[in-house]
């Protein structure tokens, strides 16, 4: 029986993605985003910080491939690129209750 073998950069791209997530304002945003796309100035204000400051957030989510963005007009609209990553959310309260 064959077993796969996870290599050091494999590893060092799901760190990635776990930095990413690593602050309250993405996970708030990735939160939202799970019910649906939402416009940067919907998530300025769900967040309580300036547009650049989201921007920013965003384009960190974005590097990863957790979102992706569309531009139509003036405004950015965003979305989950992956949606499965909400039910890390789920893994991680199941994590924080056992540790309860």
């Amino acid at each position: 029986m064959k077993q796969d073998v996870i290599t050091a950069q494999q590893f060092e791209e799901r760190a990635n993605v776990v930095k990413a997530m690593a602050h309250p304002s993405r996970l708030m945003m990735i939160e939202e985003l799970s019910r649906g796309e939402r416009c940067v100035c919907d998530l300025r204000d769900l967040v309580g910080a300036d547009i650049s400051t989201v921007s920013k957030h965003l384009t960190v989510l974005k590097k990863v491939g957790i979102v992706e963005d569309e531009k139509r007009g003036k405004n950015v609209y965003y979305r989950l690129k992956v949606p499965c990553v909400h039910n890390f959310f789920h893994c991680i309260e199941s994590v924080l209750a056992a540790g309860r």
